[in-house]
């Protein structure tokens, strides 16, 4: 796995992240106070499959949203497009997705002042999140938001998901995946479920929509249950499945943010 550390702005922007020979979009947002100098936090932000017409990956709203947490907390903030999203290149596959993060863990740690990683993941986001602190433990902690506790559904008909991810515009190549089988194992066998569990003492919070009618708010309690009464979960009445634009949803990572930097 290859990343492009040296591509890391010294103020606020956009930038590229390099992942088996593949360019990621890229941004980094520091606090107001001071663009470099002395040592504070990091927060990784990952967005999860597109949804909307036309939305192949992130929207500019993850900017703001990076904007608005530096501002707020004083961390320096970074968030990226998975591969076959938005500017990225690539094609997507989840174990790719999970090397992105991963290469931008990296990246997130070498970023001017920073001195420790911590991650949020929306949806697939944030499953993949789960995933990446269970496995790395460097990672400080994890706030993840309507992540589903697997991904077993989307495996179970491969070829059909494979068809809808060509149809959103994630799969460019004509010939790709080129091991089907490989690719749904990669689906099935990534699993939040399985590894949240080797993040605690770590903190964890799990927020979910009563409402979500994507991932139910059961995979959410699964989480919980999977995490040994050491996460803290929350469940927003009436909340559906979008929450980085839920409002009560960023008070809620961002007061959690100034808990865990204290």
């Amino acid at each position: 796995m290859e990343s492009l550390r040296e591509g890391i702005p010294d103020k606020q922007g956009e930038f590229v992240i390099t992942v088996d020979g593949i360019n990621l979009g890229a941004y980094v947002a520091f606090p107001s106070t001071s663009a470099v100098g002395g040592a504070r936090q990091g927060l990784l932000v990952c967005h999860g499959f597109p949804s909307g017409e036309g939305q192949l990956g992130p929207d500019g709203s993850f900017h703001q949203l990076a904007d608005r947490i530096a501002a707020d907390t004083g961390w320096t903030v970074l968030t990226f497009a998975f591969r076959g999203t938005a500017t990225s290149g690539g094609n997507f596959s989840l174990a790719g997705w999970l090397r992105d993060l991963q290469a931008a863990v990296e990246v997130t740690l070498a970023a001017p002042g920073v001195a420790a990683v911590w991650l949020c993941g929306f949806a697939a986001g944030g499953a993949l999140a789960l995933c990446a602190a269970g496995l790395d433990t460097r990672i400080r902690g994890v706030a993840s938001f309507s992540a589903p506790a697997d991904f077993a559904d989307r495996a179970s008909d491969a070829r059909r998901f494979v068809a809808q991810a060509r149809a959103a515009g994630l799969i460019k190549d004509r010939n790709f995946p080129q091991d089907l089988e490989v690719w749904a194992r990669e689906l099935r066998d990534i699993r939040p479920l399985d590894l949240i569990s080797q993040i605690p003492p770590r903190p964890v919070l799990l927020v979910h929509g009563a409402k979500d009618e994507v991932v139910n708010v059961l995979d959410a309690r699964a989480l919980a249950d999977a995490a040994e009464a050491q996460a803290e979960l929350k469940i927003l009445p009436g909340a559906g499945h979008r929450l980085s634009h839920d409002p009560r949803a960023v008070a809620l990572l961002i007061g959690w943010l100034d808990r865990q930097g204290s």
